[in-house]
This record gives C-alpha cells, sequence and structure tokens, in this order.
C-alpha cells in the first residue's frame, strides 16, 4: 500500500479494509491497556481511535489485543518439523515471527542447508527471519560437514530473510581475538551480533561484550543474567525443551530492567509444542509467577523487535504491521484469533490454510558410515575414567572422575551406577571417527538410544549399556537417512525417522509427535525418566557448553577447551 493512501485511511477519509472494534489493546510503548479501535489497511495498522470505518469489521466486545508474538532465538529444526509444519504448533499460539538460526542444517549440507531454510520459510505466513550461523563447525573439536568462512556468509548478507550474525558460540576464540572469529564479527558489523557465553564473568565477559555482541540466551542464574545486563547484553530468556531457565530467571526482571529482557524457545520438541506452546507458554508462565502481564508481553514482542530492528512490528501502532493476537483473559494469554500482516491467520488454535505438500528443494543423503570400520569397544588403560555428568533440564554437565567398571580388560558400562557408554559416530563421510566415552543419570537400565540430531555438528550420537544394543539403535539411525532409534539386543523397540539432513521429517507435525511419542515410550521402558531423554543425549556432544562433552575427536574440556584422554589414571 502506497504511503499517501495509508494517510488518507489514517485521517478517516477513506475507508479501512478491516475494523476490529470495541478492543483491550495491549499498549507496550505506554504499558497501558487502551479501550480503541483497531483501523487495518492491507498489511498496516492505520489508526487508533473511534470513528473509522471499514469495508470489514468485527466487533470485539472488549476482548484484548497485543502485538504477535515474537521469538527471539529459536532452531527450528529442534521441533524436527520443516518451517511449514513447524509454523503449524506456533502461530495458532501467537507468535507471528521468529529470529531462527539454522546452524543445525548447516552444519550437516552448508549454505545449500541454509537455502533450503529461506525457500521453506517462504512456504508459511509465519515471519521467518534469519541470523547467519556463526559457528560451522562449533569449533575445531569436533566434525561437520561443512565449514564456513566470513566470505562465504557475505553472499547471503543481503537475502532479504536474514537479519545478523546469530549465536557466538565459540566464545573462546572470540576473547582470545582469533582471526577467523573476528572476521565474521566484522563482516556483520551494523547489525544484530546474537550471543552465546555460558557462564562467562569479569574479564573474559568484557572482552565477549567488547567484541561487539550484543546478547545472551546461555544464563542459568539470576548473578550470571545480572551481570551479562548490567555489561550490556540483552538478555533472552530460556525456555527449551531440555534447558527450563525461565522460572530459575524470572526474579532478574524489574520495572528497571524489562526493556532489556526476551523471551525465547531456542530448542522445543513437538510434544512441548503442541501440548505447552512456545513463547506463549513463557507469557503465561512469567504472569503465573506474578510478571506484570503488560511488561510479559513487552519482553514477547517490543524488546525483541526493538534488539533486532524489527521496527516495523513488535507493537500496535500507525504504520506497524498488523500482526495481532486476539484473547480473552489478560492473566492467561490463549489467542483465538491470530492475524499476520492484516490477514485472519488462525483460530480457534489451528490455521485457516494448508500447509504445502512435501519439502522444498530435497536435500541428499546426510548419513555415511562405514560400518566395518566401527568398533565401540574401550580397552582399559587405567583404572578411573572421565565421565559426563547429565544434569536433569540443563545443558550444563558435570565434569565426574570414576572408577571404571573392567571387565576382561574392556571399560564397560554399569547400570548399578546408571553409568552408560556414549559414542559419537562421524556420520558426514569425512574420516570416520568415534568417539568413546561414559554418561551418568540419562538412567538407562538395558538396551541403547541412538540419535542423529547430536548439536551441532550432529555426528551420530549413542547412548546405551551394551555395545550390541548400541550397534543396533545406531545402524538403525543410518538405515533411514537419520532419526531417532530405540533397541535392546538385535530389536528395534521404536524409531522415528529422520531423513531431511538428518534432523527433519517432511510428514505431518502431528505424525512427527506420535512417531516421537512412541520412541520417548520405548526410552523410558528402558529405564530412563528424564522428560526427553534424546533431546539429553543431543546436548551431551555440545562442546562449547560446560563442562564435559563428547564428540567424534574425543572428550572435551570445556572449561579447558581442549581434548583430554578418557582414562585419568
Amino acid at each position: 500500500m502506497q504511503v499517501a493512501e495509508l494517510i488518507r485511511i489514517a485521517r478517516g477519509e477513506q475507508p479501512a479494509d478491516l475494523v476490529l472494534r470495541n478492543a483491550r489493546l495491549v499498549n507496550v510503548f505506554s504499558g497501558q491497556i487502551e479501550h480503541t479501535d483497531i483501523a487495518i489497511a492491507g498489511a498496516q495498522i492505520a489508526g487508533l481511535g473511534a470513528g473509522y470505518q471499514g469495508r470489514h469489521s468485527i466487533d470485539l466486545a472488549g476482548a484484548y489485543v497485543a502485538p504477535g508474538l515474537i521469538d527471539a532465538h529459536v532452531h527450528i529444526e529442534s521441533s524436527m518439523a520443516t518451517p511449514p509444519q513447524f509454523a503449524r504448533a506456533v502461530l495458532p499460539r501467537g507468535t507471528t515471527t521468529v529470529i531462527t538460526d539454522p546452524h543445525e542444517i548447516a552444519n550437516v549440507h552448508g549454505l545449500a542447508g541454509i537455502r533450503f531454510m529461506l525457500n521453506a520459510a517462504e512456504e508459511t505466513p509465519l515471519n521467518i527471519r534469519v541470523n547467519l550461523p556463526s559457528c560451522v563447525p562449533a569449533t575445531p573439536m569436533e566434525t561437520a560437514g561443512a565449514t564456513l568462512e566470513a566470505g562465504d556468509l557475505l553472499g547471503m548478507m543481503d537475502d532479504p530473510g536474514v537479519l545478523g550474525l546469530a549465536e557466538m558460540m565459540n566464545y573462546p576464540g572470540v576473547i582470545a581475538a582469533a582471526p577467523a572469529v573476528l572476521a565474521k564479527l566484522w563482516t556483520f558489523q551494523g547489525r544484530p551480533l546474537d550471543g552465546h557465553a555460558p557462564g562467562l564473568a569479569g574479564p573474559a565477559l568484557n572482552a565477549y561484550v567488547a567484541a561487539g555482541i550484543g546478547s545472551d540466551h546461555e544464563c542459568t542464574t539470576v548473578a550470571e543474567a545480572a551481570e551479562k545486563l548490567a555489561r550490556g547484553l540483552v538478555i533472552l530468556i530460556r525456555e527449551a525443551t531440555n534447558a527450563h531457565n525461565l522460572e530459575t530467571l524470572l526474579p532478574l526482571v524489574t520495572p528497571a530492567n524489562s526493556r532489556r529482557c526476551c523471551f525465547c524457545t531456542d530448542d522445543r520438541q513437538p510434544a512441548d509444542l503442541l501440548d505447552q506452546g512456545g513463547i506463549d507458554y513463557m507469557v503465561r508462565t512469567a504472569i503465573a509467577r506474578g510478571l506484570d502481564p503488560v511488561t510479559a508481553i513487552q519482553m514477547a514482542t517490543l524488546n525483541t523487535a526493538e534488539w533486532f530492528g524489527l521496527h516495523d512490528r513488535g507493537a500496535l501502532a500507525p504504520g506497524r504491521r498488523a500482526d495481532l493476537i486476539v484473547f480473552d483473559r489478560l492473566d492467561d494469554l490463549r489467542p483465538r484469533l491470530v492475524y499476520v500482516g492484516g490477514r485472519l491467520t488462525a483460530q480457534e488454535g489451528a490455521m485457516l490454510t494448508p500447509p504445502p505438500a512435501g519439502s522444498p528443494s530435497p536435500l541428499p543423503n546426510s548419513i555415511h558410515v562405514d560400518w566395518d570400520r566401527i568398533d565401540l569397544a574401550i580397552p582399559a588403560v587405567g583404572r578411573r575414567v572421565r565421565v559426563i555428568g547429565a544434569i536433569e533440564n540443563q545443558l550444563v554437565t558435570e565434569h565426574l572422575v570414576l572408577d571404571a567398571s573392567i571387565r576382561e580388560g574392556q571399560a564397560m558400562a554399569d547400570v548399578s551406577r546408571d553409568l552408560l557408554k556414549m559414542a559419537v559416530i562421524e556420520r558426514h563421510g569425512v574420516n570416520g571417527n568415534v568417539g568413546k566415552g561414559f554418561i551418568q543419570n540419562i538412567g538407562l537400565q538395558a538396551g541403547a538410544l541412538a540419535s542423529s540430531v547430536a548439536h551441532d555438528h550432529h555426528n551420530l550420537v549413542v547412548v546405551g549399556a551394551d555395545d550390541a544394543s548400541m550397534l543396533t539403535a545406531a545402524r538403525a539411525v543410518a538405515a533411514m537417512g537419520g532419526g531417532l532409534a530405540a533397541a535392546h539386543g538385535e530389536q528395534v523397540l521404536a524409531q522415528l525417522a529422520l531423513p531431511i539432513a538428518g534432523l527433519m521429517s517432511d510428514q505431518p507435525i502431528e505424525q512427527i509427535r506420535r512417531d516421537f511419542d512412541q520412541v520417548l515410550a520405548a526410552a523410558h521402558a528402558l529405564g530412563s525418566e528424564l522428560h526427553d531423554p534424546f533431546m539429553a543425549i543431543s546436548f551431551m556432544a555440545l562442546e562449547v557448553i560446560p563442562h564435559l562433552k563428547l564428540t567424534d575427536v574425543g572428550l572435551v574440556d570445556v572449561d579447558k577447551f581442549e581434548v583430554v584422554p578418557l582414562f585419568v589414571d
């Protein structure tokens, strides 16, 4: 729509396309609830107030209206669904814009993977904006399917869907002023530079912020978040499937600092998206825990829009996009109408338009393992071993040193101590590496779990009580072209195919959820009591989250940022 026509409609001289009457507008600028009519012209809001005429009008009878919610940081691949199917889960719940980092698929397919996500984003009314991956691979201590340098990203910066640079996970590289890392930061100067700096404090934090990075979503304590906020970072409070930080960090938020806080979901699996929700769930939870409702909505809309420079949305005001949600209770935000660009897109929890069939731009098979070379045995060369101590609902781990269970010269799993064997099998066809180690607190009493989702290199990760079960599960994943599997001995108990990069399915998200429920049930039947043991083990391979992780290269002491031997003595 031409600006001149929008101005005429705003003056009331010609009718709007739609007038929403008798609304209680949540004004995120003033912090007030405003009783008003809302005039919409094309994709934009023309004006607020009484007296507007429209070609169509709807009497909201006092219902609340707020800006569409914005997810400040999400990996769509973690939903195991393509972007159009992901949209079917989040858009009816009020999320109209997401800021996504496609580094999961980029670590498998490089630039082709990013283009796949950008193309798929065009097939859904959900506004999907991309921050280009900063760390492919995450560090030199893993083998990914691609390597992206600053020059590779430069050619994609002009894409209209691209905002800035995604989470800079290589914080040791930033602090050490590594030339390749600084080249990426320099390339994206003047654009949003997202951060990822778990536990960083003091001079190291000063160095990280001085490099120009502006946000962080890895805080796990109020003290950590408060220091980062005081040093200038925007705090993205996270509530993911396997990282529950929302309730812990809510005490951080005060009237003095709330405008520096946003909400994000990061990694969320289908059942949580469909049953609980995403950003809407965070807003409801924050309000239920005592946060002012308007402040909570502000954190889910205006704050995020401003941090990412999306000044055309995030609030309901003349000239802004008509991305808005209609709901009945301020203390229990559950959208019943969702408008995107002035068009009713979802109603009563369901999309009004069907998603496209299939997936855009099919990608090649991404599983390349020579099984004749795979040996999971761990010869005992000492008495004590380093062990990854998983922590429920957190991505950080403990760095344990425990007595090994040795039988016939081999270090073995010991379910009596919840000590399981873990392996990361390089699956991109690069070098055939196999990293081996042990993990506690996954809880399996028998069998094994395997997944081609292993952040961020996405090699084949497998955890189990015995080698036979581990090999069965891992082979099942490979046979599907990627996915999740639970096995006991030579029997595959349940599996979920993820043939798109070994990360996503082309099926409807409801079907993905049903298949996922089956593999979860199998995992729980094998003894794990974790909410999502597959998501848990996928992060045990991410060597940028303290304190001990396992990649195909071996055990990584994240605090020292170096590969360390499995046996201590």
